[in-house]
C-alpha cells in the first residue's frame, strides 16, 4: 500500500486587496469632507492686470463681462442681467440673518472684464453700496 502525496505547490499566496480597498474609499470620503468645490462663473471673463500679489477671499461674487451684462451665480444656478443684482441682494439678505453683518460686513468680490465699460462699473457702485456692501474688491491677475 502506498500513501499518495499531493505535490506541495510552491509560490505565492494572493494577497488580499480588500484592505486596500478599504483605505482607498476612505481617503475618497476624507477627501470629499474636506475639499471645498467653487461655484463656476456664469461667463468667462478677462481680470484687467496689476501689480499687487495680495490673494482676496470673500462670501459673494459679481460678475460683469465686455458686453456690460451682471452675472451672479446663487443657489439656483447662474443669473444674468439685472436679475443678477436682486440674486445677489438676495444672497447678501441670507447671509446677513445668519451673521450680523454690522459687526462682519459682506465682502463682494467683483470680476470685471477688462473690457467692461467703467462707466456702468461707477454706476453700480452707489446701488451696491446701498444694498449693504461696504467691502468691495475689484479681482485682479497678476502680470
Amino acid at each position: 500500500m502506498t500513501i499518495r502525496i499531493a505535490p506541495i505547490r510552491r509560490g505565492r499566496r494572493a494577497e488580499s486587496l480588500l484592505p486596500m480597498i478599504d483605505v482607498v474609499f476612505f481617503l475618497i470620503i476624507f477627501f470629499m469632507m474636506v475639499s471645498h468645490f467653487a461655484a463656476p462663473e456664469p461667463f468667462a471673463v478677462a481680470r484687467p492686470t496689476s501689480d499687487g500679489t495680495e490673494a482676496v477671499a470673500g462670501e459673494l461674487s459679481l460678475f460683469l463681462d465686455a458686453a456690460g451684462q451682471w452675472g451672479h451665480v446663487g443657489p439656483d444656478g447662474a443669473v444674468m442681467g439685472d436679475a443678477a443684482l436682486q440674486s445677489l441682494q438676495a444672497a447678501l439678505q441670507d447671509r446677513c440673518a445668519v451673521v450680523d453683518c454690522t459687526e462682519t460686513p459682506a465682502i463682494l468680490l467683483l470680476h470685471a472684464d477688462a473690457e467692461a465699460p467703467a462707466s456702468l462699473l461707477a454706476e453700480a457702485l452707489p446701488k451696491l453700496l446701498a444694498m449693504g456692501f461696504a467691502d468691495l474688491r475689484l479681482i485682479t491677475v497678476g502680470e
